[in-house]
């Protein structure tokens, strides 16, 4: 029976206070992006594992092509099972320059069993505008192998997707004039009221004070200031390596299909009491005074002391304490010992948000 996997997080994805991290980790300046290019060619070169000839653009291209190189040929002739058509994409780098290089993903689009062996010909790559920003070409390196005969086949990992390192050659560049900003925006990845307020009150003390200010929970309107005036990339270099401790809302991550369950640092778990079928989940605070000797020159304190107590007919562990300061962890371990399976654990835990008691978001994946 599966069973689900605990793991306290002290990431900021789910809620972690604990660390500090560089600016750079968690935000990006805006403008400074990756932008998506694609274009459409042809893999040749495969030893018969290519598109079948109902694959009609497929023939298309290929004429098409070879009509460019000189070469007149009837499409109703052309039955070759060794040309794939593909999709192939990049991602153009920020400040990329012309001759730079660039991976490509080769994509098959049509019935080719395997683009194993195969080479993509000179290919145009092209952004949103439709303007050509590079050129691919070369072998194609798929990451398994496939062989078989008429009616059988063995493959293994995928074949029909592969990748040319270094295959793309940025023919145009991306015109983003940065020295001579005089103001520069910083975008957060994970937006947050707490940190994006941590993240400029760090980028004040720095830097010079007034130079950042918060615009909403996800960006920093940043002035240069005069001494970096034709000097913002060390201004940029100054900013993404300062340190910060970022925030985040507590959340609770199920994977049925893994039975795997992430808690964050932050999430807490209110009284109650649930019955799921055969099962019952009691959870119980208990005030505690502590009275000091009259001598002792003390104070009156009053404590909370919790416990969780999980009960299931028919099992050996009719009972299950866990003392003190209840979390949602410890829930789970107890019901992990009762052997709880992952679809009851997900049931339970929606049930938890839902009655109130869960103080974090749930996400069932």
């Amino acid at each position: 029976m599966k069973r689900f996997v605990c793991t306290l997080v002290l990431a900021i994805l789910l809620g972690s206070t604990a660390g500090a991290v560089r600016i750079k980790d968690i935000s990006a300046f805006k403008g400074v992006r990756v932008n998506e290019l694609i274009g459409y060619g042809l893999v040749v070169g495969l030893n018969g594992t290519g598109d079948r000839e109902q694959t009609e653009f497929t023939v298309q291209s290929l004429t098409s092509m070879l009509g460019k190189l000189g070469i007149g040929v009837d499409p109703a002739l052309v039955k070759v099972r060794n040309v794939a058509a593909v999709l192939v994409t990049a991602k153009l780098p920020p400040f990329a320059k012309i001759g730079s290089k660039v991976d490509v993903l080769v994509s098959s689009i049509g019935d080719a069993r395997s683009l194993q062996g195969g080479t993509l010909v000179l290919t145009p790559l092209k952004g949103p505008n439709q303007k050509i920003y590079g050129i691919a070409q070369g072998p194609v390196l798929v990451g398994g192998y496939g062989a078989g005969g008429a009616n059988t086949m063995t493959q293994r990992n995928h074949v029909t997707v592969g990748k040319i390192t270094n295959g793309g050659v940025i023919e145009r560049e991306v015109s983003f004039d940065f020295n001579d900003r005089k103001s520069l925006e910083l975008v957060l990845n994970v937006p947050d009221f707490t940190t994006i307020k941590r993240v400029a009150d760090v980028i004040n003390g720095s830097v010079e004070l007034g130079v950042a200010l918060a615009k909403d929970s996800g960006s920093i309107a940043i002035n240069v200031p005069e001494t970096y005036f034709q000097k913002v990339v060390e201004l940029v270099a100054r900013i993404e390596n300062l340190d910060v401790t970022p925030d985040a809302m507590a959340k609770v991550v199920l994977n049925e299909r893994t039975g795997t369950l992430i808690i964050g640092e932050n999430v807490r778990i209110s009284t109650i009491a649930i019955s799921h079928g055969n099962l019952t989940i009691s959870i119980a605070e208990q005030p505690e005074v502590s009275q000091p000797n009259p001598l002792a020159q003390g104070k009156t304190t009053v404590t909370q002391s919790t416990q969780v107590k999980v009960e299931q007919e028919g099992s050996e562990n009719q009972l299950m304490v866990v003392p003190m300061g209840v979390t949602i962890g410890d829930v789970v371990k107890a019901l992990n010992a009762l052997g709880v399976s992952p679809r009851d654990m997900i049931a339970i835990f929606q049930s938890i948000k839902a009655a109130g008691a869960l103080q974090a978001d749930l996400e069932i994946i």
